[in-house]
């Protein structure tokens, strides 16, 4: 098992990893729509959608595989009503139509809009 980091995803705000890969896995923690060089958020669900898609991007490319083998997605939302919104940019990544999730919860951290987190095959 390896841990996986890159500077081309947000740091981890908390006692956790940007993601693991194991023989046949890439897991990624969940990523939110913050940029990783600022830290900035940016406002709406569809930049926020876009960012948290690029974020999971570079966590799967550290551990070597790309949109193409996930498996499996969970996605968050901070509001059910933002889901068309969420899904059409979602559709441009996640291109081999993964298992998923995908639920509304309460609040995020830092409050944002949606967050998602991937599991792909090696």
């Amino acid at each position: 098992m390896k841990k996986l980091v890159t500077d081309k995803a947000p740091s981890a705000i908390g006692p956790y990893s940007q993601g693991y890969e194991t023989e046949t896995l890439v897991i990624t923690s969940g990523q939110m729509g913050a940029d990783p060089a600022s830290g900035e958020i940016p406002e709406g669900i569809e930049a926020q959608a876009e960012q948290a898609c690029k974020n999971v991007g570079e966590v799967l490319k550290a551990g070597g595989v790309g949109f193409d083998k996930v498996i499996k997605t969970t996605c968050f939302l901070a509001d059910m009503g933002d889901f068309a919104k969420f899904n059409a940019v979602y559709a441009k990544y996640f291109v081999s139509s993964p298992a998923r999730s995908c639920v509304a919860v309460k609040t995020l951290p830092k409050n944002v809009l949606c967050e998602i987190e991937a599991i792909a095959e090696k």
